[in-house]
């Protein structure tokens, strides 16, 4: 496994459309398992190729909960249900957070790295980084969508 650059706005691959992956091979899982590492080290709850400059529609998922990691390929979501409305923040949008409108609640389909249909329920913060990667997929960033868009300021540790 390794690290990939995270890409950064405003380069243009964070706005095409990611291509259906006809096979999953395995430099296809070891995309996937990079992706992962790439998410966990930047302190992400989640990634989708295009963010690290590969047009494939792949995402890797992490919120802490009981799902643990979830790596999709061809993820659409097949169903939405109520809405949520806060803060979202991406890795190739630094310093950057934005006030987005999502679903509270999206049934996921797709492929497991194994070839396996999986169909995953998410609510909450899980259903809005489903429709955040997702949204990668297709060229869209939140800052497109957000309602409100501003600087973050992390929180200071007390530290410095």
């Amino acid at each position: 496994m390794a690290i990939r650059i995270i890409v950064k706005e405003p380069d243009a691959v964070l706005h095409k459309t990611a291509k259906e992956v006809k096979e999953i091979t395995p430099n296809v899982k070891k995309l996937l398992s990079d992706m992962a590492e790439t998410m966990y080290d930047a302190e992400g709850v989640g990634l989708a190729a295009p963010q690290v400059g590969i047009l494939k529609r792949l995402i890797v998922v992490d919120v802490g909960d009981d799902h643990g990691l979830i790596k999709l390929v061809n993820p659409v979501i097949v169903e939405k249900e109520g809405e949520q409305f806060g803060p979202e923040g991406c890795l190739s949008i630094p310093g950057i957070n934005g006030d987005v409108r999502r679903a509270e609640k999206v049934t996921v389909k797709g492929l497991d790295e194994n070839g396996k249909e999986v169909t995953i329920t998410g609510t909450g913060l899980l259903s809005r980084c489903f429709q955040h990667e997702i949204d990668h997929l297709d060229g869209v960033l939140f800052t497109d969508i957000a309602e409100k868009v501003y600087d973050y300021v992390p929180e200071r540790s007390g530290r410095e």
